[in-house]
């Protein structure tokens, strides 16, 4: 029997604390991106021979990253391995010749994207948790 995956698509209306932790979440994603693209950057300016750093590479860099930084653990740490996950498919798309260089991520862009594996559940006919 195969396994099915669902996605759902929302409209949410968040009051003014929720708003906060969205954006938090949004920067903080955007943050991480923009630091590990940075490092893989500077890394192959410094050696342009060396390897580059991989998926569970870029994991191993969070927990530092996490404790130069502090106010990205009020994030979900899952949303942090999609980030990696996803500069990952990028720098390898790149290699293989199906796309460009990664770009680092503005906060003026008019889209805000947060992904996370954590599980949704709907509690009534209008609540989310």
């Amino acid at each position: 029997m195969a396994q099915v995956i669902k996605g759902i698509k929302l409209r949410l209306y968040p009051n003014a604390q929720q708003r906060e932790q969205l954006w938090q979440m949004f920067g903080n994603d955007r943050f991480v991106w923009n630091q590990m693209l940075a490092m893989a950057k500077e890394r192959y300016q410094n050696n342009p021979s060396s390897h580059f750093v991989n998926e569970y590479g870029m994991n191993y860099l969070l927990k530092r990253l996490k404790q130069e930084y502090p106010f990205l653990r009020a994030s979900d740490s899952t949303n942090f391995l999609v980030v990696n996950h996803n500069l990952a498919q990028a720098f390898k798309m790149l290699f293989k010749h199906r796309g460009g260089y990664p770009r680092f991520k503005s906060r003026r862009a008019i889209r805000q994207a947060y992904t996370g594996r954590s599980v949704c559940r709907v509690l009534a006919k209008r609540r989310v948790k």
